[in-house]
């Protein structure tokens, strides 16, 4: 009989064939193993069902694959370890010496670092545009990629997203939605308005779908195969694998995703037009409201129906910037911090000059600005957080907004 130790590193393994339970075991692995010589020699590499090592992926990052590929209305998803890590997958799959990447003027911030500070070291070249004014938006003969956001990164603009991608595909062009803020949920990147869709649909899964703002994921979905061969083969390349355990906690709070994100939607709502009466506040941006950039496109797209949970605050030049950060300190419910789509919410204070880079755009009626992000407490907690934090920093008297139990049947 083989000694202890070698018995204890070759137990026998069960099948899972006769298991069922609501969450699927999870499958961790770097190593697997094949039957034989032949079986290793015919394993498909491109294949990611036939899991030939843990990078590869496990049975536990495919079923998240799947179901995030299903969420988005696509075919094929990857799972990477960020949401920079997609952008920064996609850009190197797709881009290569030579071409042009768009980026809105009004991305996520990395993104348009990630193309200043890296791609252009590989001779790709990159171009801001203003996504409110598609009219402007011109492409060159070595144009090979449009992103897209909505809402907008910070100032919450909400492009025409079909008529975005659609000129796009006339001319050739990949686009590419950066749709975290939708998650899948206000609307879908594949189903846009006027029959468009966009050819991939990427998202920081950190926020909406983690949901306990516990873990870093990012994933990348498309309906075109031949598109994903091309990431999955620089994926490979990159070696930009997943923890199985990571992706176990996502699917554990996937079934819960479609309550959560309309719960802090309805909350962001009601503070978002509360705050609109409250001084000094001259201009608050949440793609809901009327008066918000882009607001007649976000009904297009989601029809009214997903509005996600942040909203920013825009205060005059007469606001000094030590009372803005007093504003956000003295504040008890609201967590100094960057990310959103947990239990807890967040602020932070921006330079909208500094923001954009010089001059603010005309639709902004304020250089300074706070965001907020809604978390899960109750709404009639955060309006009266609020309240002490705007008394407290500029010397105001603001009104409490109806509680919201009385105000839970009313919408922007």
């Amino acid at each position: 009989m083989p000694d202890l130790t070698t018995r204890l590193i070759h137990l026998p393994q069960s099948s899972l064939a006769d298991y069922a339970a609501q969450p699927m075991p999870v499958c961790r692995a770097s190593t697997t193993f094949f039957p034989n010589v032949a079986a290793l020699r015919a394993r498909n590499w491109r294949d990611p069902d036939q899991y030939p090592y843990g990078l590869s992926g496990t049975p536990s990052t495919r079923q998240l694959e799947r179901q995030i590929s299903q969420l988005e209305g696509g075919e094929y998803a990857l799972l990477v370890p960020s949401g920079l890590a997609a952008i920064s997958l996609i850009n190197l799959a797709c881009l290569k010496q030579g071409d042009e990447v768009l980026l809105p003027s009004n991305a996520y911030g990395p993104g348009i670092e990630l193309a200043a500070q890296l791609l252009t070291q590989y001779g790709i070249s990159y171009r801001l545009y203003d996504a409110m004014q598609p009219e402007a938006l011109t492409f060159q003969a070595n144009t090979r990629l449009i992103w897209l956001e909505a809402a907008g990164s910070v100032t919450m603009e909400f492009p025409h997203l079909g008529h975005l991608a659609q000129r796009a595909r006339k001319q050739g062009v990949l686009s590419v939605l950066d749709n975290t803020w939708g998650a899948g949920l206000a609307f879908s990147a594949f189903a846009l308005p006027d029959g468009a869709e966009v050819d991939i649909s990427m998202q920081a899964l950190t926020k909406y779908p983690s949901g306990g703002a516990d873990l870093l994921m990012g994933s990348i979905v498309t309906r075109n195969e031949s598109l994903y061969h091309t990431l999955r083969h620089t994926f490979h390349l990159l070696g930009l694998g997943i923890s199985p355990a990571d992706a176990d906690l996502i699917l554990r709070q996937l079934p819960t995703l479609r309550l959560r994100y309309q719960a802090q939607d309805r909350t962001a709502r009601h503070l978002a037009q509360w705050l609109r009466t409250q001084a000094p506040i001259v201009q608050v941006l949440h793609p809901a409201l009327p008066d918000s950039p882009g607001h007649q496109h976000w009904l297009a797209h989601t029809r009214g129906q997903g509005a996600a949970s942040l909203l920013s605050l825009v205060f005059p030049e007469s606001i000094s910037q030590d009372q803005i950060d007093q504003f956000c300190d003295h504040l008890q419910l609201f967590r100094v911090g960057f990310s959103w789509g947990g239990p807890m919410s967040l602020v932070v204070p921006y330079d909208l000059q500094q923001l954009r880079g010089g001059a603010v755009p005309d639709h902004l009626h304020g250089p300074r600005l706070v965001r907020l992000v809604i978390g899960l407490e109750h709404a009639d907690d955060l309006a009266a957080d609020l309240t002490q934090a705007l008394r407290h920093a500029f010397n105001v008297s603001p009104t409490l907004p109806p509680t919201f139990d009385t105000a839970l049947g009313e919408s922007i």
